[in-house]
């Protein structure tokens, strides 16, 4: 693991509740706060020297680990907030209107019921859009359009979140949060090859 490498956070229950850096870690380890590790990747962060013992201070970090006293999570009321990020990585950074695939600079968030008729800015009502297909569908319904939508959006679960928010997840973390997710997952094929 890098310095920059997240480090996946679970309650004491072994639910995952999300991402720390290595100072949030350092500190949770040092205060003893960690319950238990369960990731095969570790980092070594290495501190000041002691003076007296010419020995430099260090620590060993893991991947995954589980803290006490972090409350149980209510994963079924949970929704996660709605980011242009989030929701590009949910839908692949594919339209999903033409299915083709585009930089992040060129895609757009569309609201399959416009807002203008009432729809919601919400997991449920948007989808990932290149700007020419939302330009042509413009405020109204892919049905007024004439436009087929590839795919129903959804919104994801705690676990689905955090993998869509992860930046450089390691092998053992991705396997753990796999673990976690429904086999029916939009997310689940796409990440199994991981």
């Amino acid at each position: 693991m890098q310095g920059n490498q997240q480090i996946l956070r679970l309650n004491s229950a072994g639910q995952p509740t999300g991402w720390i850096n290595y100072q949030t870690a350092v500190r949770l380890y040092c205060n003893d706060q960690i319950a238990y590790e369960c990731g095969s990747s570790s980092m070594l962060i290495r501190g000041g020297y002691n003076r007296v013992l010419s020995r430099q201070s260090s620590i060993s970090l893991n991947s995954i680990i589980a803290t006490r006293n972090h409350t149980k999570l209510d994963y079924s009321a949970y929704t996660p907030p709605l980011t242009n990020v989030t929701l590009f990585k949910r839908d692949a950074n594919t339209c999903m209107y033409c299915g083709d695939v585009f930089l992040v600079k060129d895609l757009s968030r569309d609201h399959v019921l416009p807002i203008s008729l009432g729809g919601t800015d919400s997991w449920t009502n948007v989808v990932t859009a290149c700007r020419r297909c939302n330009n042509h569908k413009g405020g109204k319904t892919p049905e007024d359009a004439k436009m087929l939508l590839l795919a129903i959006p959804f919104s994801p679960s705690r676990v689905e979140y955090l993998i869509l928010r992860g930046r450089k997840i390691l092998t053992d973390q991705m396997e753990f949060l796999m673990s976690h997710i429904s086999k029916t997952s939009p997310l689940f094929e796409r990440y199994t090859t991981y």
